[in-house]
């Protein structure tokens, strides 16, 4: 996964705050239990200035941004950045420490992957795209009418129905156009595709070969008004799955034919030299791992290192100690690398990195 949403968390010099909080008000008194909850952790900030305190704490007990789980940073009085998590978190944290502590919500949100939805039938298709963001929806639709068959005969039924047959065509036309351009602007890496069979075909004929190559055709799913929504987002949710499964696979084999021929490093000695080099494109690391340690980091975004003196030969006249995890999320974000959880790894301290020379 790219960390582009991070940068400008890094463009802030820190302390930062970091708290993790289950936000569930599904329970009376909801909003007293968060508040209460957030209390107890914001104690452990010790350090953090009370603006920033009172900064976290209004998104924490904000009803507008209701969720299961909530991760924040802040400094300097501010909320740099803040999320949903997809459940309560798997612990919670409230840390003042020199980085943001971001690995916990990469690893729990998992990968973001850019996919388009697509319900299509003769009058034209519901389009959702998923990114970066909140998912954008829109209905897609070049002619309303006719749209169907009679089948009543006459001196008229073939010209009606070729009309008929002409506005399935154009209707196709336009999904395919609009699926087209998402495509080549989202970077979109699925198009998952059910609905009326004939209209599934024609938008086939008609998608570019870049968005034909990412179609998933699923068996569940049409537009008619009450229809059950859940068995179509559950085959998006296993399409979504195969591609992981199929990029991980991918990843490792990539690696393990990288690592003898020296264009991979195992253990944070090497994936810190390599990111202080600027030949990291991607870190492997263990889910549920913090990448056990410690390391010093320099004011950009790799500079980093096991060994203290070493840094400073690298022109940082006064490192830092950071958590291993924090360093190397900055460190990916800052140097336009890619970070790849697995969920197993035969290196030392359970990291690893993919070098681009």
């Amino acid at each position: 996964m790219k960390l582009d949403m991070l940068q400008s968390l890094y463009e802030r010099t820190g302390p930062f705050a970091s708290v993790y909080l289950d936000t569930g008000r599904a329970v009376p008194q909801g909003e007293q239990r968060i508040e209460l909850r957030f209390k107890g952790r914001a104690e452990q900030l010790e350090g953090a200035d009370q603006a920033t305190l009172e900064a976290l704490g209004d998104v924490f007990t904000d009803v507008n941004l209701a969720a299961s789980g909530r991760a924040a940073f802040a400094c300097g009085g501010e909320v740099l950045y803040t999320e949903a998590l997809p459940d309560k978190p798997r612990r919670e944290i409230a840390r003042w420490s020199p980085l943001p502590h971001v690995m916990p919500l990469l690893a729990q949100r998992g990968e973001n992957v850019p996919h388009i939805q697509v319900l299509v039938d003769h009058a034209g298709a519901d389009v959702i795209v998923v990114g970066a963001g909140s998912p954008r929806r829109s209905t897609v639709q070049a002619q309303d009418w006719p749209l169907q068959k009679t089948g009543k005969g006459g001196w008229s039924q073939r010209r009606y129905e070729s009309s008929v047959e002409e506005a399935w065509e154009q209707n196709a036309k336009a999904v395919a156009e609009a699926v087209d351009k998402e495509v080549r602007r989202m970077d979109i890496v699925l198009v998952v595709v059910a609905g009326d069979p004939k209209s599934v075909s024609l938008l086939q004929s008609h998608l570019g070969h870049e968005a034909s190559e990412r179609v998933v055709l699923v068996e569940h799913g049409n537009r008619a008004a009450g229809s059950d929504p859940f068995p179509f987002h559950k085959e998006v949710e296993a399409a979504i799955d195969d591609w992981l499964d199929q990029r991980q696979g991918a990843l490792m084999e990539r690696y393990g034919e990288a690592l003898p021929r020296g264009l991979a490093v195992e253990g944070l000695p090497a994936v810190t030299k390599a990111f202080r080099e600027g030949r990291v494109d991607t870190l492997l690391i263990v889910d549920h791992s913090d990448a056990d340690g410690t390391v010093w980091i320099g004011p950009e975004g790799g500079q980093l290192a096991t060994d203290r003196e070493e840094l400073r030969e690298w022109g940082v006249s006064d490192p830092v100690e950071e958590r291993a995890d924090a360093a190397l999320a900055r460190a990916v974000a800052m140097t336009n690398a890619e970070l790849a959880f697995v969920p197993r790894l035969e290196a030392p301290d359970e990291v690893a990195a993919l070098l681009r020379f």
